[in-house]
């Protein structure tokens, strides 16, 4: 499994991305965070692979290839769990939540993708 995690932090904030991170997964609430439009983004995701076999409502298999994914939310997090996921798919769903400011948390370098840096 591959994790990518997405949030985007309120204006003049900037912490520390691991703890934040730490925080997400135990689906604490961090202050400091936007609230995001999951739905939004969930409905934008489904779209964009809406070739792909829909397992439930949060999970996403390629019967024309490899790979499955599977999201987690909070009201302040996208989590996407990647399974034999080719890094094309995954840079289209980092593109996908980039379109709404979220960028890329990737916890297996562990390294935030944006413009700020600590």
């Amino acid at each position: 499994m591959y994790e990518l995690l997405f949030w985007r932090y309120q204006d003049g904030i900037y912490l520390n991305h691991h703890l934040v991170y730490e925080a997400i997964i135990e689906e604490q609430e961090v202050i400091g965070l936007e609230e995001l439009p999951v739905t939004v983004i969930l409905n934008r995701i489904n779209k964009l692979f809406s070739q792909w076999e829909k397992v439930d409502d949060n999970s996403w298999k390629n019967n024309k290839g490899k790979g499955a994914f599977q999201i987690k939310t909070t009201p302040q997090s996208i989590q996407i769990d990647c399974y034999g996921t080719e890094g094309k798919i995954m840079n289209q769903l980092v593109d996908a939540l980039a379109e709404f400011n979220c960028p890329l948390y990737d916890p297996q370098v562990p390294e935030r993708y944006d413009e700020m840096s600590e």
